[in-house]
Order: C-alpha cells, then structure tokens, then sequence
C-alpha cells in the first residue's frame, strides 16, 4: 500500500502544491487522497470549513463532503476522478480547485487561502437591541463526571453599539440571575440560594465589553468583564457573526461561546462523591445565541 510521502502535481492549469507531506492516513489501492490546509490571508488555519469534492461531469455529484479539524486541515480518500474540490466558510468567498486522482496518488493541494468575502454585510452603525424572545443565553455544566446539565437564563436585556469602525463597537447586558433554568425546580432553587447565585443579595448578572475585534471574515473576538454575585473578572467571547436580515425590522444574528470558572465568581459551593468527584463540575460552557434590531 503506497504512503502518503509520495507526492503528486494535481491542480488543473494551476500552480504545484508543495506543502503536504503529513500522513494522516493509507491511501487506497482503487482510489486516492486528496488533502488540504485552508488558511485566511494572515496564514492562522481556518477550522470548520466545510470542503466538499464534486465529479467535475455528469450530474456533479458530492463525493465526499466534511469540515476543516482545529488546525484546519482536511484529508478524504475518493475513487480515482476528476473533481473540484469546493472549500465554504461564512464570512469568506468560496474557494474552489479542479483536481485529478490518480490510483494510488495523494492529491496534496497544500495551504490553500480563503479571502475574506468583502460583500458580506457587516452590521450598520447604530443601536442594535437585543430581541430576548429569539436569543437564548444558555450554559452547560458536567454532574458527576457523568452526564451534562443544560441550562438557561430567560429574562435579559442588553443592546449592541455598532460603531462606523466595527472595532469601536460595544455591548451591554444584564441578565436576570432569578431567572436561571434546568427544567428541575429542586435544583433551580439550590442555584438561586446563597450556595450559588445569591439572587436575593445580587440580583443580576451584568456584561459590558471593553473590546471588540473582527479576527477574519465572520470570526469576532469580544474581551469584556462579567459581573457575578459582586465578582468581576474578564471573559473572552469566541463569535460568530451570521449576517443581517430583514423581518419585522433589520435584524443581525450572532452566536458565541466561552468557558468559566465558577470558582472565579466564589461560586464556590461542592460537593464530592466517591473517589473525590465533584457533584458539579467546576468549568461551566457558555453558549448564546443573539438576534438584535437595529432601532430607528
């Protein structure tokens, strides 16, 4: 069975890739490998994109389709053929190469760079209201090393400052601590109580941001500082920027994730069981999901 180091000029009236020696897996006797690192124009990989290798006739069947790993790299085993490889990431222009397999080959496409889409629309300067009945801010804790509790809060309010340059921009929002919800009243009620929250003595949840950068395409970064029960300490939220429509107003969509804590909160409260796990897990994912409207 042939290796993945021996190398193959592939691109159709292209230039030769010379950037893919990595094994990652044995090509197969019938068919080859086609593989590819996708880049922005900065050289940092790009993660999930999602490429796609298409019969160049016929009815242009998909092949094969999958997403970028962490480090941006993507591998497929397919029939010996001509394709296009197609390579989409919202934020950016769709990147496409017309590649041939050969039996036995590896088509090494190497680092391949993905521009960002300068006609997508980034959001108008102004207020942006956050519309709370189509976001949710939800979190996700472990139990017991075992299993995952999902919850959410459903009272906030906040609004988005768009500035005219996107980095100026800012975000405030207060979030309900009362309003914490896991679908099991017992355990809600444990989480409003001074083991956690302490709703009555610090009745909200506050986030204002302090910086907002447009890493590439729809890739942002938002630093701010989050305030909870008295304490504040500084959170990174990973976003992604999904666009605008129009429907009962404009609106823009987001989602964003980041990791807490809870000790940094003093959310101090534990509970072991055997062998020394812990009944909640001390890191807490956070996942939102925002739409806002752009006030008049």
């Amino acid at each position: 069975m042939a290796l993945l180091r021996r190398r193959r000029r592939t691109p159709i009236g292209g230039e030769t890739y010379r950037d893919a020696d990595h094994a990652l897996m044995p090509i197969p006797p019938t068919g080859g490998l086609v593989s590819a690192q996708l880049r922005n124009v900065e050289g940092r990989p790009l993660p999930g994109v999602t490429v796609a290798v298409i019969e160049t006739g016929g009815l242009r069947r998909v092949v094969t389709e999958a997403v970028t790993d962490p480090f941006g790299f993507y591998t497929a085993a397919v029939p010996s053929g001509t394709y296009t490889l197609r390579a989409a990431l919202g934020g950016y222009s769709t990147l496409t190469r017309d590649i041939i397999v050969g039996r036995g080959d590896h088509a090494a496409l190497g680092a391949l760079t993905m521009a960002a889409d300068q006609g997508s629309t980034r959001p108008s300067p102004g207020e942006w209201v956050i519309d709370d009945a189509h976001s949710r801010l939800g979190f996700v804790a472990r139990h017991i090393a075992l299993s995952r509790v999902y919850g959410q809060f459903t009272r906030f309010r906040g609004s988005i400052q768009i500035a005219e340059d996107i980095e100026d921009s800012s975000i405030d929002v207060v979030i309900d601590a009362a309003s914490i919800e896991t679908h099991n009243a017992q355990r809600d009620a444990h989480l409003r109580s001074q083991d956690f929250l302490a709703v009555d003595d610090h009745p909200q949840l506050q986030f204002s941001s302090t910086r907002f950068a447009v890493r590439s395409g729809n890739s942002w970064t938002i630093d701010g500082e989050l305030s909870i029960r008295g304490r504040t300490n500084d959170v990174r939220l990973d976003t992604t920027y999904l666009g605008t429509q129009s429907w009962n107003g404009t609106r823009i969509g987001a989602t964003a994730t980041t990791s807490l804590h809870r000790e940094h909160f003093t959310l101090n409260w534990q509970q072991m069981v055997a062998r020394g796990i812990p009944v909640v897990g001390s890191t807490i994912q956070i996942h939102l999901d925002v739409q806002a409207v752009l006030q008049l």
